[in-house]
């Protein structure tokens, strides 16, 4: 039988790869983080080995035992957890984040990547089984950007990717051509929040991969939530990378996005 390995984060990715996978007739080991991953996944997945962040050097030894080779990475853990005292109580974990140069997101991801590596993994492209999920070039709405809109999504584009080569955040919020907000370890929900109460009205959130996206790891994810924050912060508009963004739940959010006037672009 066709095995594949899944690293679970939190929220719907995971859930929707493991699904996925399925449905291509693999068999499904998962590794899900306490206190992140959702107990939904072991709905589409046969075997679930729930781990804390302490346990972390288990996971090689489950992986080797249940025969997997190729590894998938889904879903993010909590960064607030970076700093908790659990990440010092494995070995394995501690010695990685101790011997790297920084704590941005690639170099983290990079340096388990390369440990999945010298155990004798292969770790494959996170969106393997999603191509479906990719946003597609276009406005996605009924509402169309305005001029002024236009423009601030040229001009956000420019910014975010240039915050994105710096690996500090993939989003930014935009207003009349000033910079809002940035994103950094908060995330993006907590991005739009924060911008919503400095904008009040009328921002726009422009999200984009990396200059040089690793696909295995950290690629931009928008979905319901996503929208629902939009609306939330008194945004008029949402643009995204297409082909390198992660749309979930992409009729239910399209369908919102037109009821409240919202336009998504994916350039």
């Amino acid at each position: 039988m066709k095995k594949i390995g899944l690293i679970a984060g939190n929220r719907k990715f995971p859930l929707l790869f493991s699904a996925a996978a399925k449905k291509q007739g693999y068999y499904i080991a998962a590794v899900a983080i306490k206190g992140d991953t959702s107990w939904r996944l072991k709905k589409s997945c046969d075997k679930v080995y729930w781990l804390g962040l302490h346990e972390f050097s288990r996971m090689f030894d489950i992986f080797k035992k249940e025969g997997v080779s190729k590894i998938v990475m889904a879903g993010q853990i909590s960064p607030r957890r970076l700093f908790s005292p659990e990440v010092t109580r494995d070995p394995v974990l501690k010695s990685l984040l101790e011997g790297i140069k920084d704590k941005r997101a690639d170099t983290i991801f990079g340096a388990i990547a390369a440990k999945l590596k010298d155990a004798g993994f292969e770790l494959l492209d996170s969106t393997t089984f999603l191509g479906e999920y990719l946003a597609p070039q276009g406005v996605l709405t009924r509402r169309q950007p305005s001029f002024r809109e236009w423009e601030d999504i040229y001009f956000g584009m420019d910014l975010a990717k240039a915050v994105a080569y710096l690996d500090i955040g993939q989003t930014v919020a935009v207003k009349d051509k000033a910079i809002v907000g940035v994103e950094a370890m908060e995330g993006t929900d907590n991005l739009i929040r924060r911008a919503g109460l400095i904008a009040r009205q009328g921002m726009l959130i422009v999200k984009v991969s990396k200059p040089k996206q690793d696909m295995r790891f950290d690629i931009p994810v928008v979905g319901l939530r996503t929208i629902k924050a939009v609306i939330k912060a008194g945004g008029t508009c949402l643009t995204i990378e297409a082909g390198k963004t992660l749309f979930i739940d992409r009729k239910a959010s399209i369908a919102l996005a037109d009821k409240k006037g919202i336009a998504v672009v994916a350039v």
